[in-house]
C-alpha cells in the first residue's frame, strides 16, 4: 500500500519521465542505429514521429502543472490510437519495436495515472462505460465524464486520417535489367538506404568481402536501393546512371560510397546540389531510362518484404534463400558465403 501511495503522490513526475523516455524513442527512431525500420505513417501529412513528440510534449506540460485530469484525458485518447497503429502492424506482420516501446510508455503512464471511478460502487451497471476512468473539468462544467469516451475519439480520430504504409514502392513491373556485378549461381542482393547509417556501415565494412566473393566468379551482386527517405528516389537515379556508365566493379562501389557521403555527411536533398557533387568528386554518368528499371527494384523489394535496411537476401544453388537484417547479422551472412564458396569444387 505505501509504494501504491507512493506512486500517487509522484505520479506527475513519473508520467513526465515516462513521456521524455518517449520522446527520447521517437528522437532515436529518427536515426535508426543497427537497421532503418521501413514502417511508415503520418497523421493528416504530419510523421507519426513528430506527433508522437508533440503528444508527449503536450503530456508534460500538463502534468508540470499538475493538471492531471488533461493528463488522463490525452492518455485515454492515446490508448485509441494505439489500438489502431499495434492492429496496423499485427495486419500488415510488420512490427517496429520503435513503435512498440512508446506504446509501452503510453500504457504505463496511464496505469500510473488510473483511478478506481466512483461510478463502480454507485452503479454497476456503469462498469462497462467507466472502466476506463473519469475525468472532470469543472472550468467547462463537465463532470464524470467517461475516458472511454476519449478513447473513441482517439481511435476514430487515427481512424480517419491516418495513412501508412509498409513497402516503399517505385512503380510498376517491366521486364528490363536491374545492374548487377558479377555473375554467378550464387546471389547477393544488398537493399539499403543511402540515407540509413547502418547501411553505410555495412557496406563500407564488406566492400573488400563483396570484391573475394565476386573474384570467385560464383557470385552475383545486385545493389537495391529501398525508398525510405524522400530523396532517396534522386541518388537511386544517378547511381543508375554511374553504373550505366561505368559497370567496373571499382567504379560502382566508389559511387555508392560517394552518394552515401552525400547523404549523410553533406545532407544533400536536391538534384541540383547532388548532380554538383558527383561533378566536383568527377563521377561521370550516362543517361538511361530509369523509370523502367524502378519498377523492378519495387517488385525485389516486395518479393522478399524488405521492411528495413540494411538487409541482405543470399540465393545458395539448390538451397533455401537466407535473409538477413541489421549490420551484424548480414556481415556473419557474407562471411559464412565465403567460408562456403571455398569449399566448392572449381
Amino acid at each position: 500500500m505505501r509504494i501504491i501511495e507512493l506512486i500517487k503522490k509522484c505520479r506527475f513526475i513519473i508520467t513526465i519521465f515516462l513521456s521524455l523516455i518517449g520522446i527520447g524513442i521517437m528522437a532515436y527512431y529518427d536515426y535508426c542505429d543497427t537497421a532503418c525500420s521501413y514502417l511508415k505513417g503520418d497523421i493528416l501529412g504530419i510523421d507519426l514521429k513528430f506527433v508522437g513528440i508533440i503528444y508527449m510534449t503536450m503530456i508534460i506540460v500538463f502534468a508540470t502543472f499538475r493538471q492531471m485530469n488533461f493528463v488522463r484525458a490525452l492518455l485515454a485518447s492515446g490508448l485509441g490510437v494505439e489500438v489502431h497503429l499495434i492492429a496496423f502492424q499485427v495486419q500488415n506482420n510488420v512490427y517496429c519495436p520503435f513503435c512498440l516501446a512508446f506504446s509501452v510508455m503510453l500504457i504505463l503512464s496511464f496505469l500510473i495515472n488510473y483511478e478506481v471511478p466512483s461510478a463502480w460502487p454507485e452503479n454497476r451497471r456503469r462498469m462497462l462505460l467507466y472502466f476506463l476512468g473519469k475525468v472532470n473539468f469543472p472550468m467547462f462544467k463537465l463532470n464524470k465524464l467517461p475516458l472511454l469516451l476519449f478513447s473513441l475519439l482517439g481511435y476514430l480520430t487515427v481512424l480517419l486520417t491516418f495513412s501508412g504504409t509498409v513497402t516503399p514502392a517505385y512503380g510498376q513491373i517491366n521486364d528490363k535489367i536491374v545492374p548487377a556485378l558479377g555473375k554467378g549461381e550464387y546471389e547477393v542482393i544488398m537493399f539499403t538506404d543511402f540515407f540509413c547509417p547502418p547501411c553505410r556501415k555495412i557496406d563500407t565494412k564488406a566492400e573488400a568481402l563483396f570484391k573475394e566473393l565476386l573474384a570467385t566468379g560464383k557470385v552475383k551482386i545486385t545493389f537495391v536501393d529501398v525508398p525510405f527517405s524522400k530523396a532517396t528516389p534522386i541518388y537511386v537515379k544517378y547511381y543508375l546512371y554511374a553504373a550505366n556508365s561505368d559497370s567496373n566493379t571499382d567504379s560502382v562501389l566508389r559511387t555508392r560510397n560517394l552518394l552515401f557521403e552525400a547523404a549523410q555527411v553533406t545532407n544533400i536533398q536536391t538534384k541540383d546540389t547532388l548532380v554538383a557533387f558527383l561533378k566536383e568528386k568527377k563521377i561521370t554518368w550516362k543517361a538511361m531510362d530509369e523509370k523502367s528499371i524502378l519498377p523492378l527494384l519495387s517488385a525485389i523489394i516486395k518479393e522478399h518484404n524488405v521492411n528495413a535496411t540494411p538487409t541482405c537476401v543470399i540465393k545458395y544453388p539448390a538451397r533455401d534463400v537466407l535473409k538477413f537484417v541489421g549490420e551484424d547479422k548480414i556481415w556473419d551472412g557474407l562471411t559464412k558465403l565465403k567460408a562456403h564458396l571455398a569449399t566448392v569444387k572449381k
